[in-house]
């Protein structure tokens, strides 16, 4: 069957570890992928102003499943959002404001927010996954659509936190792991696969005539949906186990190997 979409992650996937790609092959591979009119997807929990820094050239002509499924954009046109309660926000902020040394970020529809009392260096690192990032004196009294929180913390804490949250927040949010460290609380059922789907059915196209390319637990889903997966070569096992296929690990353009092979029609396709 042929491939009618590519859909790839970013942090781990699509990017090295210096957060690059080789912009001049995807460049001409894009190219090719238009004149076949193929689809080319980017599905991330990082925020849409991120995203788009790394296809300025591009940004209206590819499509967008950002926040891991909260936001999507199809070829520059916002057709998706998702969005909390204030009752409910209320309640996912007063619940990680218990633990004096969580740091986290409020994802909304305009921005992203952090606490003004948040060390620098947690706010540099969220700085370059929010390109929008205000500093704010209370958590409560943000004027916002909010749809996603992020935290991150030590890989060791992460199982206990996990677990702690998918009780107190059951049927709110659900956390998701997105690998260095980065634990998403995202809306139940708007994950990337949703995101992915809302454009399918604009569209016309079957998720059988798709592409995933992802790393981390957050890519689960999409992976699940479509029917060439791919885990990259540095992805999670649990990643590894739920995926069709493998391709090379970040460092070694594993996603870019795969939109060669859609375009040469090598094995698997």
């Amino acid at each position: 069957m042929t491939v009618k979409v590519i859909v790839t992650d970013m942090d781990g996937t699509f990017l090295d570890d210096a957060k690059q790609y080789d912009r001049d092959r995807f460049l001409a591979q894009f190219l090719q992928l238009q004149a076949r009119d193929i689809e080319f997807v980017v599905a991330s929990g990082n925020q849409y102003y991120q995203l788009i820094s790394f296809f300025p050239e591009l940004k209206e002509q590819i499509s967008f499943v950002a926040e891991n499924g909260a936001l999507v954009f199809d070829h520059g046109e916002q057709i998706f959002h998702g969005e909390l309660t204030r009752h409910e926000s209320q309640i996912v902020i007063g619940e990680l404001l218990k633990d004096k040394q969580l740091n986290f970020v409020a994802c909304g529809l305009e921005s992203a927010y952090v606490s003004k009392n948040a060390p620098d260096e947690f706010v540099a690192l969220m700085s370059k996954h929010y390109h929008r990032l205000k500093r704010i004196n209370d958590y409560h009294e943000i004027d916002d659509v909010l749809f996603k929180f992020s935290l991150n913390l030590p890989d060791s804490d992460i199982p206990d936190l996990i677990d702690k949250l998918h009780v107190s927040l059951d049927g709110i949010m659900k956390p998701v792991t997105s690998g260095f460290g980065f634990v998403d609380l995202i809306i139940p059922g708007l994950h990337k696969a949703n995101g992915i789907s809302r454009l399918l059915k604009r569209w016309s196209i079957s998720p059988q005539e798709c592409v995933a390319i992802g790393d981390s637990g957050n890519d689960a889903e999409m992976l699940k949906l479509v029917k060439y997966s791919f885990a990259m070569g540095n992805a999670a096992q649990s990643i590894k186990a739920i995926s069709h296929f493998n391709t090379d690990d970040n460092n070694h353009q594993g996603a870019l190997n795969v939109i060669q092979a859609v375009l040469d029609n090598t094995a698997p396709f």
